[in-house]
């Protein structure tokens, strides 16, 4: 079985704290993106093995493990454990999203592989939270508005638009992320229900409270410079997604939007059009 996997950005992103467990507690709009990872998987008769494609280009920020160290390789001996299943499969990722950008290509890949296990052995899909906080996301996708630890998600009213999403050399960690997320003094928080409100109400006016608190936390220099080139390209709003470092832009206009990839490919960085898509996944 062979499905696309979408990426997701944080149309806004908040830190509300820090729990006992060492989990931080989140406020979150998240949205799937039609920049997709591709996901194959074999059943067999026994073990797991898994291969990756991967760009250069993705290659200097994060080195992708395609071993059991891979999310997508733990996803599949959770599920085979979880349903006592003595069998195996084959996985192979061919790699659309760009790693250490806080696009959740990790956790859509294992969410992925979830999906076409339970699909093909008609059984049930348990606590995959315990894999990753965005996994549980993953397996709907769309807009969602997402709390807790990122496992409460509530669907919420389709949005749509077109994006531009960037991301330089620098990759962040999310372990690094959020020590810097600790160590804000009187931080100024994205008004995530706001957004909400007006995704549900009043669509066309929801980029005013797009917003990320780590951007305050990170300070990295390419994400500025990407926000600069697309607000100079019209954009309505240039944000960072997740823990870093790619940056979104919401553009009412296709050309605009063309103009800004351009602009921001020949400063030499990573750059997709995209739009807002209302699913994960993609059989094919």
């Amino acid at each position: 079985m062979k499905v696309k996997a979408a990426a997701k950005i944080n149309l806004a992103l908040d830190v509300t704290g820090k729990l006992e467990n060492g989990y931080h507690s989140i406020e979150s709009v998240f949205q799937t993106v039609s920049i997709y990872d591709e996901i194959t998987v074999e059943l067999t008769d026994s073990g797991i093995s898994l291969t990756c494609e991967v760009p250069d280009e993705f290659l200097s920020s994060d080195p992708i493990p395609c071993d059991e160290r891979n999310i997508a390789y733990k996803a599949a001996r959770k599920f085979f454990d979880d349903n006592n299943l003595d069998i195996g499969c084959r996985i192979h990722i061919k790699k659309g999203i760009p790693s250490q950008a806080g696009m959740g290509g990790g956790s859509t890949d294992a969410a992925a592989v979830l999906y076409c296990l339970s699909k093909m052995t008609g059984k049930e899909i348990i606590s995959p939270e315990k894999l990753g906080a965005d996994v549980p996301f993953f397996l709907t996708g769309g807009t969602a508005y997402v709390s807790g630890i990122g496992e409460k998600i509530t669907p919420i009213a389709d949005y749509s638009g077109y994006f531009v999403i960037a991301k330089g050399k620098e990759g962040v960690s999310t372990a690094e992320a959020y020590r810097k997320i600790d160590s804000l003094v009187n931080p100024v928080h994205p008004q995530v229900n706001k957004l909400v409100g007006a995704i549900e109400n009043s669509p066309e006016n929801a980029y005013k409270y797009f917003g990320n608190l780590f951007e305050d936390a990170i300070q990295l220099d390419e994400v500025n410079t990407i926000k600069s080139i697309m607000l100079e390209c019209n954009t309505h709003s240039a944000v960072m997604t997740g823990s870093g470092s790619a940056v979104f832009g919401l553009f009412s206009s296709f050309l605009w939007a063309e103009l800004c990839t351009d602009d921001l490919s020949r400063s030499g960085f990573y750059v997709e059009i995209c739009k807002a898509v209302n699913k994960s996944f993609i059989e094919i």
